[in-house]
């Protein structure tokens, strides 16, 4: 198990709000935001060692975990953006999890009027701290989205804090917190699954600007119908099945027609695919908090390899040389 390099920009974002130097502190955290891949052991020893540093605040961690914004969790950020409604988000979580913790941890369940995310204790827990900053970043993150966010109707941690922490965690998620519980968990109404996704967050709306500037250059030229269509194909990789019938059956056509809608522009339905795809990993290599396996999913590929070998067809170079003239 472990966690994203930059994840660990969370911790970097706090101690710059808080003023803090930390000059033993700062070089660890830029030398391990570079990396694709942190221990966990070593996120729980840099997030002690910058949480010691304010001991006159009761739940710090909170803090650090409200710092959040899309780069310190790169493929959830842009999947945010392929989601219509809070519960399609929920999913694109669980369903990209690994990416950020190495492992598939995450369950979502339906118990009666309620909606739970839950993760049972792993072999190699994170600790009360990187799992209050963890649920505190992705509360936020949603908050950030939703217009007049209602809160969770209820929180769970494995462990336990101290009583004056213990009320700081009740304010910051504004709903009852359970602790010592047999998993950490995240609860909603079910209702609230059906809430829209508005993409508030100016960060995000950035990036759904320079996804939708990347399928025009795809298909220059396009009619609202044809940018219906950009759209439904970035929740059509997202979900790794970019094919010509469910893309139809999204914009409530037949195939045949929107085969006729591509041909108007000289394209079959693979050609604009992989002109779309190009585009868009051109876009992706830019993001420094995207892995070549998180590009590689975004375009809707099964692994890395796979998306390296149609780069190399689209482009005549990799995907990594690439990224390299990009940066530099």
């Amino acid at each position: 198990m472990r966690v994203t390099g930059p994840w660990t920009g969370l911790l970097a974002d706090w101690l710059d709000q808080q003023q803090l130097d930390a000059p033993a502190l700062r070089p660890e955290l830029a030398r391990w935001s570079a990396q694709d891949n942190v221990p966990v052991p070593v996120w729980r020893d840099l997030l002690a060692r910058g949480l010691a540093l304010r001991p006159d605040h009761a739940a710090p961690e909170l803090e650090v975990g409200s710092c959040v914004r899309p780069g310190h969790v790169g493929v959830l950020g842009y999947l945010v953006l392929a989601s219509d409604t809070l519960g399609e988000a929920m999913l694109a979580y669980q369903r990209y999890e690994t990416l950020f913790y190495g492992t598939t941890l995450a369950e979502i369940a339906i118990e009666g009027d309620q909606a739970e995310m839950r993760w049972p204790p792993s072999e190699e827990e994170l600790g009360q701290q990187a799992d209050g900053a963890a649920i505190a970043a992705l509360v936020t993150f949603l908050r950030r989205q939703i217009n007049s966010p209602p809160p969770p109707s209820g929180v769970s941690f494995l462990g336990s804090v101290s009583s004056e922490a213990a009320a700081a965690y009740t304010r910051f998620f504004g709903c009852p917190v359970r602790w010592n519980d047999s998993h950490v968990r995240v609860r909603f109404p079910v209702q609230y699954l059906s809430i829209p996704m508005p993409r508030r967050d100016p960060t995000l709306r950035a990036l759904l600007d320079r996804q939708a500037q990347a399928l025009m250059r795809a298909l220059p030229g396009s009619s609202e119908t044809e940018r219906q269509l950009q759209q439904v194909l970035l929740k059509l990789l997202a979900d790794g099945e970019p094919t010509l019938p469910r893309a139809a059956a999204a914009m409530h056509m037949s195939p045949r027609t929107l085969q006729r809608r591509l041909a108007r522009h000289g394209l079959s339905w693979q050609q604009w695919l992989d002109r779309s795809r190009e585009q868009l990993a051109g876009h992706y290599l830019g993001d420094g908090s995207l892995t070549l396996t998180d590009i590689a999913l975004l375009l809707g590929f099964s692994e890395q390899s796979a998306f390296t070998r149609a780069y190399q067809r689209w482009t005549s170079t990799s995907p990594g040389r690439a990224r390299r003239q990009v940066s530099g």
